[in-house]
């Protein structure tokens, strides 16, 4: 169970990205995080592996106080929560199998780290990670000289190497084409079904929470708005979300 209680976050030009938000999320529930930009989506996600420190507040996962833990205490906390980019966050001149490995860091001795050297039983994990997601035929490509979706999936499969019970996913799908955004979600809703992996997902298009989601949470202006299955989100509830003059657009 993942208790949000509070949670305030006031950036230092003044802006209240987060205003007293209180949520439960059970363990295994796909969750989408949805609103305009702007509307604390993704500062609610980095401050519940406190890439973003609270303000006020506390976050408490499967009865750990993240809010309160010490730097010991967070990495072990970390270890257990996968983190998604939408910019993907790849080494672009390194390998994908060395990409995917950077996910074992808080695992291995830090003296293989600083050599990058990986035992060969991570390598083996890796390469289950990347056969998991496709492809294991690009391990020693750089990953520059992958697509946007293809990158994607390296940060997918280097999220699984933290043996996750949670994932965050900061917007993954939003530099993507539509074919390709549903190919990485389904990736997504593979993880949940078949490992229990809580998925956190931040999203633009109510097409795609819909179509993958068991539970949406929409965030205007720092606060509530919606909270409940996707399938309650009528146009009066849209335009409460994203503004009288929005019209929904899917993506096919």
């Amino acid at each position: 169970m993942l208790v949000i209680e509070n949670l305030t976050k006031v950036y230092d030009n003044g802006f209240r990205a987060l205003n007293n938000l209180s949520l439960e999320i059970p363990d295994g529930q796909f969750v989408a995080i949805i609103g305009l930009s702007g509307s604390g989506k993704s500062t609610l996600l980095r401050c519940i592996n406190r890439l973003i420190e609270p303000t006020e507040g506390r976050i408490i996962w499967n009865g750990l106080d993240i809010t309160a833990a010490t730097d010991d205490e967070l990495r072990a906390i970390r270890r257990r929560i996968g983190m998604i980019f939408q910019q993907f966050n790849l080494v672009k001149r390194s390998s994908v199998l060395t990409n995917v490995m950077s996910g074992r860091l808080g695992y291995v001795n830090p003296v293989y780290s600083l050599l990058n050297y990986f035992p060969g039983k991570e390598r083996e994990r890796a390469m289950a990670a990347l056969e998991r997601v496709g492809i294991a035929d690009k391990a020693t490509n750089r990953a520059s000289a992958l697509s946007g979706g293809q990158q994607q999936r390296v940060g997918i499969a280097r999220a699984l190497m933290q043996d996750p019970e949670l994932m965050l996913a900061d917007e993954p799908v939003a530099s993507l084409d539509p074919a390709t955004s549903h190919s990485v979600m389904k990736y997504l809703q593979l993880l949940n079904e078949e490992d229990g992996i809580t998925i956190l997902c931040s999203l633009h298009f109510l097409s795609l929470a819909r179509a993958y989601s068991d539970r949406v949470i929409a965030l205007k202006d720092g606060q509530l708005e919606f909270d409940g299955p996707p399938q309650d989100i009528d146009e009066d509830r849209f335009k409460m979300i994203y503004g009288e003059d929005a019209v929904q657009v899917e993506i096919h």
